[in-house]
């Protein structure tokens, strides 16, 4: 009889611990319902480019597009969906970078800028920081930058 209780007892648990997995959803799901519900609340006209990284034109350059191992130098402002700034270039010179030496998200987002160009990038945790929390930077965040790409070096 124990045997018989002690059966339907775990069978119940794992069968409560497979529902909870199936209801729970994954941090890509949890960030994609973040990003559109921050580009519906600001009425933003953007584009999915993939991986769900999100891309706003706001002023399309006239200069070239850089590649993912492109060296670049930006100006940006980084920030939580609620406004938080947690970084930002100082300055109209901007900084300098390889995109090779930058998270995901930056690598693959700023080659939709030609040079010149303005917008924003909605970046999902995973091409961001991930689970690791980070300077000022709590772990799963969705981030968003403003980005002004200056020149493609």
């Amino acid at each position: 009889m124990k045997r018989i209780f002690l059966f339907l007892l775990v069978s119940l648990l794992s069968l409560h611990c497979k529902k909870d997995e199936d209801e729970s959803q994954s941090q890509t799901e949890i960030d994609n319902e973040i990003i559109l519900k921050y580009i519906a609340d600001n009425e933003l006209d953007a584009m999915h480019i993939g991986s769900g990284l999100y891309y706003v034109d706001e002023e399309t350059g006239t200069g070239e597009n850089p590649d993912p191992s492109s060296t670049v130098r930006v100006a940006y402002k980084g920030y939580f969906t609620d406004g938080q700034v947690f970084d930002q270039s100082t300055g109209e010179a901007g900084i300098t970078f390889g995109l090779n030496q930058v998270i995901q998200g930056w690598t693959m987002g700023i080659p939709f800028f030609k040079e010149g160009g303005r917008g924003k990038l909605l970046i999902p945790s995973e091409l961001a920081y991930g689970s690791r929390p980070r300077q000022g930077i709590p772990a799963n965040s969705v981030l968003i930058f403003d980005i002004r790409l200056i020149e493609v070096l």
